[in-house]
């Protein structure tokens, strides 16, 4: 609750205000069975005496009244949803940019279904719970504690019995609630399951359907689907009780109430009209305690999500030093000095990596699926920070360069990696603010600007996650992205394993002729792409198997050899003789 107390906060003036409009209202309709009581017993009387217009007056004042208490709630309503809404947007946007900032290893930890989920049902179910304890959290006490002090008035006996069962009603609640908060985080991190893999099947659709895997898809999509509906059966169960308890303890107290008013009514100890106003109250207690438990039921899924949200914005953040990095260019440009780095913290991913390059060299990393080469780039970007020692970029730790600082070095390109729905050059610039020409520069070096010509040039529509491109054409969408703005440090990563041995040699030819002072970095399966580098770093299972020039691997590394065996072939066979 702490968190929704500090996003409503800024709004105190506007709920206070709504807060008044809903007090007043509510207790004019508080007042309209206690004038009807008047009405009754002493308007109707002289009625008979003065003649029916004194009625009609009195009539016209109870619909005054009526007016202003429904204009009154209409207002402080409007009041309620302006304030819910402000203030759920304003904790969407930054829960989406805590969620920028977090580490990847809370990334991990969270997974990006349950930050789906926490972004739209969790924060849904905040929006629902600010309104309605606007509307009628605050309505419905009102209503129960001023209806029993206007009893407690007109008949303490009568009042005495529902004053018996509050503590029963109490009692009740509270249990229910206790039970009901830690089955609504069941729901959601089933939930959280489900988004899972509706977004797998949604991203390998195609595959799902080559393979004719559809049914099978159905039948775990039916499994966790079923979870989720048990789960919530369960927490709806549960809150569920809170309806007919209070029913059955109000009715109760309405039946007493009823016999015992007609016993003091047969005794001459009160009147027929205030029994009439006393169950009017009685109705309007009963109706509030039945919203109260509606409104128990919304927080306690509010509180759950509020929990789940809050875990977010406790996660851990990318640390970033305040102040600005002097750098001087002394060489090496970069040095991985035995770094060693594990994502789980128990068996290291990458050990003992070792290299340096100097200013406009090229580095290729080799080795079998994972070996550690994707680790080493996403150690250099600090997505990840090294478990031991250290990497520099002109001779500084790369934790004491402010991120911005730090990335804005950078053009990279990654496995797996995405385009967005937009316009191309949209999708080169990403925010940069690049002009024209260096978008136009970047995709003619990526050798994509011949078929972005044909869509368009950089006007051309781009669908999301390149659905409207080929693998080829992706890729190099992606390679103009890095390529632009001529970055000090180039990254691919596997960035030309879809592109024909043409247009890859066409593209190491623009690197070589556009971008030699560019430090790079080649991560590939195929040796064509690596053989022409300054160094060549060989992994496997995470150790440095060997580092040095093609002809020197060669001798000196055994697997590299052998991927030269099986990938080279005959080459490989005429070199050695």
């Amino acid at each position: 609750m702490k968190l929704i107390l500090r996003y409503i906060r800024p709004f105190m003036k506007r709920i206070a205000g709504g807060m008044v409009m809903k007090f007043t209202g509510t207790v004019i309709e508080l007042f309209l069975p206690w004038l009807l009581t008047y009405i009754l017993t002493a308007i109707v009387p002289r009625a008979r005496a003065e003649g029916a217009g004194i009625v009609y007056i009195w009539g016209g004042v109870m619909l005054v009244c009526s007016f202003l208490a429904m204009l009154f709630n209409i207002l402080a309503n409007r009041s309620a949803a302006s304030v819910a809404r402000d203030s759920t947007r304003d904790l969407r946007h930054d829960l989406f940019a805590k969620i920028c900032r977090l580490t990847s290893r809370e990334i991990d930890r969270f997974t990006t279904p349950s930050l789906i989920s926490r972004m739209t049902t969790d924060t849904y179910y905040v929006y629902r719970m600010t309104g309605m304890m606007q509307r009628i959290g605050f309505r419905a006490p009102i209503l129960v504690i001023g209806g029993i002090i206007i009893t407690m008035i007109q008949d303490s006996v009568l009042s005495s019995l529902l004053l018996i069962l509050l503590p029963f009603m109490g009692l009740g609640v509270w249990f229910i609630s206790k039970k009901g908060i830690p089955l609504y985080n069941t729901v959601q991190n089933n939930v959280d399951k489900l988004i899972r893999i509706v977004r797998e099947n949604l991203s390998g659709i195609r595959i799902i359907k080559a393979l004719s895997k559809t049914e099978d898809e159905k039948k775990r999509f039916s499994g966790i689907n079923s979870a989720v509906a048990s789960s919530e059966t369960k927490a709806a169960s549960m809150m569920a009780i809170n309806s007919p308890t209070m029913q059955f303890l109000l009715n109760m107290g309405l039946v007493l109430v009823i016999w015992v008013g007609a016993r003091r009514v047969d005794s001459d100890l009160t009147e027929p009209a205030r029994i009439i106003a006393f169950l009017q109250y009685f109705t309007l207690i009963l109706n509030a305690m039945l919203t109260i438990t509606r409104v128990i039921t919304m927080y306690s899924k509010a509180v759950a999500s509020a929990n789940r949200i809050d875990e977010v914005m406790q996660g851990e953040e990318e640390s970033s030093p305040a102040a600005a990095c002097a750098f001087e260019q002394k060489l090496p440009h970069i040095c991985f000095d035995h770094v060693t780095f594990s994502y789980n913290k128990r068996a290291p991913n990458v050990r003992d990596v070792s290299f340096c390059l100097m200013k406009g060299q090229k580095l290729g990393i080799l080795g079998p699926t994972g070996a550690g080469k994707s680790t080493v780039i996403k150690l250099l970007l600090r997505l990840y920070d090294t478990d031991e020692g250290s990497i520099s970029i002109w001779g500084n730790d790369i934790r004491n360069i402010p991120l911005d600082t730090l990335r804005d070095m950078f053009g990279v390109v990654f496995q797996n990696d995405a385009v967005f729905h937009g316009a191309a050059g949209e999708n080169i610039s990403l925010g940069r603010g690049l002009t024209d020409d260096e978008m136009i520069q970047g995709a003619r070096d990526a050798q994509a600007w011949d078929f972005l010509t044909e869509k368009g040039g950089l006007d051309a529509d781009i669908a999301s996650r390149g659905q409207n491109l080929s693998g080829g054409q992706m890729q190099r969408m992606l390679l103009s992205r890095a390529l632009s703005g001529h970055p000090d440090i180039l990254i691919l990563d596997d960035a030309s394993s879809a592109l024909d041995f043409k247009t890859e040699a066409n593209l190491r030819k623009a690197l070589t002729e556009h971008h030699a002072d560019t430090t790079t970095i080649l991560i590939a399966q195929r040796i064509s792409a690596v053989m022409h580098c300054d160094q060549i770093l060989v992994m496997d299972d995470g150790d440095v198997c060997g580092l040095g020039t093609h002809e020197e691997l060669m001798k000196s590394c055994d697997l590299y050899r052998e991927i030269a065996q099986l990938q080279l072939g005959g080459e490989y066979d005429a070199a050695q003789k």
